[in-house]
C-alpha cells in the first residue's frame, strides 16, 4: 500500500537540518535503513538549493512516499528556475549539490508546476525492512 506524507518549512537557516531531521524520522518510522543516508544527503542538497535560490518567503514543502520498494523524495518550491547539474572547478565552492543527487538516487528530475515554482525529485530503490503498516505520526 502506498504511503505518503509531507511537511512544509520557512526559508529560514535551521529549515535544512529540521528537514533533514523530518525525514529521517519517517524512515525510521517505516523501517528504511538501506537508503537513508542517501535519501537524507540528496534532501539536504535540494532544500539547500530551494532555499538558495528562491527569492519568495514562501519557504518549500518536502513530501515523501513510498511505493513498494521505491522511495521518492520531493521539494517543492516557489522558484521557476530550473536547477542543473554543473561543472565546478576546484577552486569553486559550491555547484555540487546536484552532482551528489546524481551519484546517490536512483533518478531525479524537475517538474514545473503551472502556477509558480517547481517540484525536484529524488527516487531510491529501497527494501522496506519490516514496514509492515501504520503510517508516519507526521
Amino acid at each position: 500500500m502506498p504511503r505518503s506524507v509531507a511537511h512544509r518549512f520557512p526559508r529560514a537557516d535551521d529549515a535544512v537540518p529540521e528537514a533533514r531531521s523530518f525525514l529521517g524520522g519517517v524512515l525510521e518510522d517505516w523501517e528504511i535503513t538501506d537508503r537513508s543516508d542517501d535519501a537524507v544527503l540528496c534532501l539536504s542538497e535540494l532544500a539547500t538549493n530551494a532555499i538558495r535560490h528562491s527569492t519568495a518567503p514562501g519557504g518549500f514543502l518536502v513530501e515523501v512516499s513510498l511505493d513498494d520498494e521505491l522511495l521518492r523524495v520531493e521539494v517543492h518550491d516557489t522558484t521557476d528556475s530550473t536547477p542543473r547539474v554543473r561543472t565546478p572547478s576546484t577552486e569553486d565552492t559550491d555547484g555540487r549539490g546536484l552532482l551528489i543527487v546524481t551519484s546517490l538516487a536512483d533518478g531525479w528530475g524537475v517538474k514545473p508546476h503551472d502556477s509558480c515554482g517547481k517540484t525536484v525529485w529524488t527516487e531510491f530503490k529501497t527494501s522496506t525492512g519490516g514496514l509492515q503498516g501504520g503510517a508516519a505520526p507526521w
